[in-house]
């Protein structure tokens, strides 16, 4: 990227990621299925389209962050809510919605829409793995209600991850690896799923190694026992080098991949 007169770029010394909760996702490919495939399996050849996810300029109005994506030719975008005039981005939590009309939603999708940009996405992140099942219910009511801000937006994909949970005390095993766990996250899977048919939306699951979704193929058998056409993967492959090299992510996940986060 080069700089605009004086200015730095916004999109300069961008590294990789220190966790979402301080915004700093870099790139955002957005790819399909077929070309998430490795070379020699690839049946076709598709044209990537190249995008932002906004969490790292929390100090840009909408407006500001439409006008240097456009300065730097961005097209697409992964929107987190996190700019100075739409700060509802919480991160493993949910924020107070109240004031989020359908009004405001069209506005803020314009003023990107208007300069050239397309909204692929909304990032949702909130805990679905909680311990406290009314935690786990008021979540997934938090992201329905997201789900309705994109449709008013008219934006039908939305990311997340499992969240964070840890009890006090900790217990002799980590408490997203406790078989109970898995049937509870399983049984959130597929509510959400529900929620999102009823939507028309899709929902992309994010793995990285210190979470529930911990590897490639955890994530796999998670989506195969969910069984829904509507809940998905977001391959970030840093987020699994710890685990998996990039062959086994595509091993297990390439029927299920529609989107790409990238890092320096």
């Amino acid at each position: 990227m080069s700089e605009q007169k004086s200015t730095k770029s916004p999109f300069l010394g961008m590294t990789r990621r220190d966790m979402l909760k301080v915004g700093t996702v870099a790139a955002l490919p957005l790819i399909n299925a077929s070309c998430a495939m490795p070379k020699e399996k690839k049946t076709k050849s598709t044209q990537l389209t190249i995008g932002i996810a906004t969490t790292g300029f929390r100090d840009y109005t909408n407006a500001q962050l439409a006008e240097a994506l456009a300065q730097e030719n961005i097209k697409t975008i992964q929107l987190f809510l996190s700019q100075s005039d739409s700060n509802y981005w919480k991160y493993n939590g949910r924020s107070d919605l109240s004031d989020l009309t359908a009004k405001r939603c069209d506005e803020i999708a314009n003023i990107y829409r208007s300069a050239g940009i397309s909204i692929h996405s909304i990032g949702v992140y909130t805990n679905l793995i909680h311990k406290d099942e009314a935690e786990r219910s008021a979540n997934l009511a938090y992201f329905d209600r997201m789900m309705k801000v994109g449709a008013d937006m008219g934006v039908h994909t939305f990311i997340t991850e499992a969240g964070h949970y840890q009890p006090k005390p900790p217990g002799r095993f980590a408490y997203h690896f406790l078989e109970e766990v898995w049937q509870e996250m399983v049984a959130t899977g597929k509510k959400l799923a529900e929620l999102a048919d009823r939507r028309k939306a899709t929902v992309l699951v994010e793995p990285y190694y210190g979470d529930f979704f911990a590897s490639a193929k955890r994530t796999r058998i998670f989506l195969e026992e969910v069984g829904s056409p509507r809940i998905r993967a977001l391959l970030d492959p840093a987020n699994l080098m710890e685990l998996n090299d990039i062959e086994e992510m595509f091993d297990q996940l390439d029927l299920w991949i529609e989107c790409f986060h990238a890092k320096d």
